[in-house]
């Protein structure tokens, strides 16, 4: 692929003329620059695929519609929350290049969007005066089984991307998330991971190429962009270094019949034993399977008293009789009968994941909004890398009846996470630990009380999990962004800042994306609130 130049073709003094005219014209800087900014976007761009048509001002109808159509948390929709003074839907390259020339030109704060679902809304939310590079549009997926590869724009959401495998293959499938109205661009940059992680890794360890355009508005694939920031990419935030267009994946085989399963048992069934049984099976057994585990909080049999359920949720890549035989062996404790098991393909699997009725049409992984209503949300998360006791379970069990609305999930790591070394891609959290938490609080009221409660119950536990989690560095997911962990304050780019969070995301992987950043982008045009900072002593 060739390394393009930004386009400097004008269209039509109307075409600016039409635009413009969305926008009120009160005498204001602030209008006035982005004025300017608008006529420098119509003037680089291409008269055969003309931007006009990609550009949503406050002042356009449909404005709040496109805004609103990847917001994947409630607390960033308020009418106090700040909102971009432009939107533009990327329809072509061209307009991506055309966006970050004139961006920079102008000294103007870009967002990139692909599917809205960073927990933090920091791909369409600042503290600064604002625009949104949207790139739902861009989401072409070609897939190649002779090669056994995709191409895969960064606008596409996982649905698409697996419906698509299966229209061409029933054997074949790709380790990346559970929930199919995921972005593909915001997943993969950040790591990504799904319920084949012990079998194949992570997403970004099924990624062999990638299109995207720099500081400098060029289109890069892997060959002209190098290794360093090819290897940022593909796990360090994709965001912090340029706009990734499209990812090319590996696609991996799966058997035509998988199996999956949903176990619940409360404390008053021995969930407490099965508990602690499951942290040393999990990452042990077979790598063909995937079980999370779900704790919350649920109405016990006793008198309404509140109790403990713990959900044992399976992916097994084989039949269902093997599953129980294997975990008759390995995991008794669970109890798992040929009655609990059911038998699917690898694409009807992503519903049953999903909650979505398993005899659902798969063309329901195409719909883009989400099956479930959006809510009011907080995620934080964690590393365990040592078995955590009978006892130690059971504290836990009283902290989160005292809670009351709380919800963890538990990944499984070993098998092919703990072969892969730490620094293969930005992301670090490998051999060693036993399973990721992730802490979930939803709720459906507004208001910032409200808010402050639900996000203080995470806070609590978190506190409260400390001495069972990793430490020095207390380990983080960065694709389950929490801005908790410290913010590098817009225009700052402070080292300093961005290493307190920087760390925990990405341990000894950090410095080097510090390096890869401060070489590609050294004025920090690509930012954000966890973007990854340049050296001080290079920056101009």
């Amino acid at each position: 692929m060739e390394a393009l130049s930004p386009p400097r073709m004008l269209l039509s003094v109307f075409s600016i003329a039409v635009l413009l005219s969305t926008i009120p014209q009160s005498a204001s800087a602030a209008n006035s620059a982005h004025n300017t900014f608008l006529h420098c976007l119509v003037n680089h761009s291409e008269p055969s695929h003309p931007i006009t048509s990609a550009i949503f001002t406050p002042h356009n109808a449909s404005f709040s519609s496109v805004l609103e159509a990847y917001v994947r948390n409630l607390r960033f929709n308020t009418s106090t929350t700040r909102k971009p003074f432009l939107i533009i839907t990327a329809l072509h390259v061209s307009h991506i290049q055309a966006s970050i020339i004139c961006a920079q030109k102008y000294n103007l704060q870009m967002k990139i969007r692909s599917g809205g679902h960073d927990y933090e809304g920091v791909s369409y939310v600042a503290e600064v005066p604002f625009f949104i590079l949207d790139m739902f549009n861009l989401r072409k997926i070609e897939v190649d089984i002779h090669t056994e590869t995709a191409w895969v724009q960064a606008g596409a959401t996982l649905g698409e991307v697996y419906y698509r495998i299966g229209e061409k293959s029933k054997i074949h499938g790709f380790p990346a998330g559970v929930c199919p109205t995921v972005g593909v661009g915001g997943h993969i940059s950040g790591g990504g991971y799904g319920n084949m992680m012990r079998k194949y890794g992570l997403t970004v360890d099924n990624v062999v190429d990638a299109q995207m355009v720099d500081v400098e508005g060029r289109l890069l694939d892997r060959k002209s962009m190098g290794e360093d920031l090819f290897w940022a990419i593909t796990g360090g935030g994709g965001s912090s270094f340029g706009v990734v267009l499209a990812y090319k994946i590996k696609l991996v085989r799966v058997p035509e019949v998988v199996t999956v399963f949903r176990v619940e048992r409360t404390v008053e069934q021995n969930a407490t034993d099965v508990v602690y049984n499951w942290q040393h099976v999990a990452p042990t057994i077979d790598n063909e399977l995937f079980i999370r585990l779900i704790l919350d909080v649920v109405n016990g049999t006793q008198n309404g008293k509140k109790t403990v359920r713990a959900s044992f949720v399976a992916l097994f890549l084989g039949d269902s009789k093997s599953l129980v035989s294997l975990l008759n062996e390995k995991f008794p404790q669970l109890g798992l009968k040929q009655s609990d098991c059911i038998e699917t393909s690898w694409l009807r699997s992503v519903l049953f994941w999903t909650n979505i009725n398993i005899t659902t049409p798969v063309e329901v992984l195409l719909d883009r909004q989400p099956q479930s209503p959006v809510n009011y949300l907080k995620r934080k998360s964690d590393y365990v890398q040592k078995p955590i006791s009978k006892k130690g379970f059971e504290g836990l069990w009283k902290k989160m009846i005292e809670l009351e609305y709380t919800l963890f999930q538990f990944n499984p790591y070993g098998g092919r996470m703990a072969e892969i070394p730490s620094t293969a891609t930005p992301f670090p959290h490998r051999a060693g630990n036993l399973w990721k938490v992730q802490y979930q609080a939803n709720w459906n009221r507004a208001g910032k009380k409200v808010a402050d409660h639900y996000i203080n119950l995470t806070r609590v536990l978190h506190k409260y999990m400390t001495p069972f989690v990793s430490k020095n560095p207390r380990e983080a997911f960065y694709n389950y962004k929490d801005l908790d962990l410290g913010i590098n304050h817009n225009g700052k780019n402070s080292y300093a800042e961005g290493k307190v969070y920087g760390v925990e995301y990405f341990k000894d992987n950090f410095n080097r994306l510090v390096e890869i950043k401060t070489k590609v982008d050294p004025h920090n045009f690509f930012r954000n609130e966890q973007s990854i900072p340049t050296l001080p002593y290079r920056k101009s």
